[in-house]
């Protein structure tokens, strides 16, 4: 069996994973895409750029990251579901939110899987903090995830919870610093400006980068309303950063109960008492979704198509 991977090149998650699932499983892969058995729809919003003959001459499965029920084109989903065999999600979550034409039977959960070699942690904060140029005397809040719509970089991105997460800060009992990271963070860095609260910018770190500063923070927070992951679950738990996270995604699976919030005041709550340091449960947690458990499920559903 040999599996296409469409490639979005976009410097986003699905380019870093899938280059992760083709060196794990080489064996099985193609980049000639005359030769696959199975076209894997990876990057789900490009399927166009596959000629038709092709779609409906292969086995065809579409991973579908998230769906933002406001957003979802479903014309453009129920042509593609013309062509999908199967799809894959990586939570439950996403299900209801499906078209109600498409077949249920269709649908994968699968998880993201995560890579130690990525996401580690240093067990040097102070040092860490030093060369990023982060103060050492405030509680250090991250969010590395992109909270602002591209149409004006002035709305949030309500599915990401933007919104919620500066309802959080601006209440602390103690100013906290606030480091950012990832594409469109205008939203939350106007309010932070707002409210006289300092932060910490670095726009497209590196994924090496990016673990030094998971590893600078005292707690990561995820407040978004809608997610497929989201990946810093996986990524905190993997280099012990302490988390607190709405349910969403897969959130419930990777974390202690304790690190799942229901609502805002619950989150400031948590934070002013100290109530987030679950790191040892989440990585316990966590070892279900290594490559190596991770990658043969992926297999299986392909080789079933």
């Amino acid at each position: 069996m040999k599996i296409y991977i469409n490639n979005s090149n976009e410097n986003w998650i699905c380019d870093r994973m899938r280059q992760e699932f083709i060196e794990y499983n080489s064996d099985h892969i193609t980049d000639n895409i005359l030769q696959a058995d199975v076209l894997w729809l990876f990057s789900n919003w490009i399927w166009r750029e596959i000629p038709a003959d092709l779609l409906n001459d292969k086995k065809v499965i579409t991973t579908i990251h998230h769906i933002d029920p406001e957003k979802l084109n479903i014309e453009d989903f129920l042509l593609r579901d013309k062509f999908c065999d199967a799809y894959h999600v990586f939570s439950e979550k996403t299900i209801p939110h499906f078209p109600k034409e498409v077949d249920r039977n269709k649908i994968h959960v699968i998880p993201y899987w995560y890579n130690e070699n990525l996401w580690f942690n240093m067990q040097d904060k102070n040092s860490m903090r030093e060369k990023f140029s982060i103060p050492q005397d405030k509680i250090v809040i991250g969010s590395f995830q992109r909270d602002t719509e591209g149409s004006d970089l002035k709305t949030p991105k309500l599915s990401k919870g933007p919104d919620i997460f500066c309802d959080i800060i601006e209440k602390l009992d103690k100013k906290p610093h606030v480091l950012l990271s990832g594409w469109r963070r205008q939203y939350i860095m106007s309010r932070l400006e707002s409210a006289d609260i300092t932060y910490s910018y670095f726009e497209m770190a590196d994924f090496n980068t990016l673990n030094e500063l998971y590893n600078c923070l005292d707690l990561y927070l995820v407040t978004s309303r809608q997610e497929g992951g989201p990946q810093a679950v996986l990524e905190c738990a993997s280099n012990k950063t302490p988390i607190l996270s709405t349910n969403v995604g897969f959130a419930d699976k990777v974390l202690s109960d304790n690190c799942i919030v229901n609502n805002t005041q619950e989150f400031i709550d948590k934070i002013n008492s100290s109530d987030f340091n679950y790191t040892y449960q989440n990585y316990e947690k966590l070892q279900e979704y290594t490559m190596q458990n991770s990658m043969p499920k992926y297999i299986n559903v392909f080789k079933r198509l």
